[in-house]
């Protein structure tokens, strides 16, 4: 899964050049978080805390953090609803977007005007989702692969796959384990993480030309500026 774990550094390091939008999408999921799970205190809400340390990995400012706790403790009612996207670009390439919007039909619209204007097509639900798998994916600076895999299995955790690359160790988790090997890894000492979260990972990938490859990276640039998407995932591995 070593290319896989390259494309998430990639899609990584582009979406922290565009701090401004970084952050704002994070104070929005801060927000619906603390809205969702009743408390806008970390220890009482667990889903609150989990955003939250991916926010901290993100190096999100505290002031953006605590504002978005603020707003959540008040009074607003503004409601906001889970979306998921899916199409496909030239060439084989698939693309899923996750939204988080307080207008769906706006959202709706927006996302099939930017798949139209960017050579993709928009697809119902499940034409490409069912070629991803839902994983958690844990990464942290060693090299130690497989004494990592044993402490994850005799702690009965589900681990699909264990690898290292070029400093970094990454877990692979089936979805129900991410937090529970979260536990385990901190209880043995290491407690800083380049990326913990539920990734769409694709089961095989494509290689674009520089044609199409430009088409695509189009349409993903795209959707990613939108405001409300907030994660985009695909099978492209050139990109």
């Amino acid at each position: 899964m070593g290319r896989k774990w390259a494309n998430i550094v990639a899609k990584k390091t582009k979406n922290d050049g565009a701090t401004s939008a970084k952050n704002a999408k994070f104070g929005v999921e801060i927000y619906v978080a603390a809205k969702r799970g009743g408390s806008a205190e970390p220890e009482a809400n667990s889903s609150l805390k989990f955003v939250i340390e991916k926010a901290k990995q993100a190096q999100v400012p505290r002031h953006v953090i605590d504002n978005a706790l603020k707003k959540a403790e008040g009074k607003s009612d503004e409601t906001f609803v889970d979306g998921r996207y899916e199409g496909f670009g030239p060439n084989g390439s698939m693309i899923i977007c996750e939204t988080l919007t307080p207008n769906v039909n706006r959202t709706i619209a927006d996302i099939r005007t930017i798949f139209h204007k960017n050579g993709g097509n928009i697809a119902g639900e499940g034409a490409v989702s069912y070629m991803f798998d839902n994983t958690g994916v844990i990464v942290f600076k060693g090299d130690d692969a497989d004494s990592i895999f044993e402490m994850l299995l005799d702690a009965e955790i589900d681990v699909r796959d264990v690898t290292s690359e070029e400093g970094y160790v990454q877990v692979y988790t089936e979805p129900t384990e991410l937090h529970k090997a979260l536990a385990v890894l901190k209880e043995n000492g290491i407690t800083e993480f380049e990326e913990t979260d539920l990734e769409l990972i694709p089961q095989s990938e494509v290689e674009l030309s520089d044609e199409d490859l430009e088409i695509f990276s189009g349409l993903v640039d795209a959707l990613e500026d939108n405001d409300d998407v907030q994660k985009v995932y695909h099978n492209v591995a050139n990109l």
